[in-house]
């Protein structure tokens, strides 16, 4: 089997995103929390799987001479797990931003014109190797209704698999109860 181009990879993966983007922009509020609410338990229940994948990525961090401070940032503890939890939690609590009006205001014309928020659609992140970046994004990007690309630094990449692997807990937390597909917003990871 030939090895796809970046090129290719990344038009792919900007593809499925665009088309989920149009899916997830009308899931309901009550969806998004599920969701949300899932990866939470998940978080919790897969603690020694995502310690045990960080491990190696400090390990890997430390030979390579990374400095303290980033090694620091990296570590995923039972108390940065608990913070992930919690931030999702968070998240899925705070009102649905997506068909809010504001600044509506009369027109001479009789009609009532204002701001709708709706989502933005597909967002790209490229961020540096500290995992609960990687949650929370994914979170705000459930939340709101949008498709998700993230592009985390190499130094996480082995927590990160363990976070959203292809067909993992955590992305079957994503689905619903009646589907057998993964929703849209999951984060599909690329070397």
């Amino acid at each position: 089997m030939p090895e796809t181009s970046a090129r290719e990879l990344i038009h792919e993966i900007g593809t499925a995103a665009r088309r989920a983007s149009r899916i997830t922009a009308c899931a309901s509020t009550e969806k998004k929390n599920a969701a949300l609410e899932r990866i939470a338990q998940a978080l919790m229940t897969r603690r020694d799987v995502i310690q045990a994948a960080n491990a190696v990525d400090l390990a890997n961090a430390r030979s390579e001479g990374l400095s303290a401070a980033f090694v620091d940032r990296l570590a995923v503890t039972d108390r940065v797990l608990d913070q992930m939890v919690t931030g999702v939690r968070q998240i899925a609590e705070l009102a649905d931003p997506v068909g809010g009006i504001e600044n509506l205001r009369p027109m001479p014309s009789g009609i009532r014109v204002g701001r709708m928020r709706v989502p933005l659609g597909v967002i790209a992140m490229i961020y540096e190797s500290r995992p609960n970046v990687t949650i929370d994004a994914a979170a705000l990007a459930i939340k709101s209704g949008n498709a998700v690309i993230l592009r985390g630094g190499h130094e996480a990449i082995e927590t990160n698999r363990a976070l959203f692997r292809k067909h993992s807990p955590m992305q079957r937390c994503l689905l619903t109860p009646s589907s057998s597909s993964p929703q849209p917003t999951v984060p599909q990871l690329v070397n």
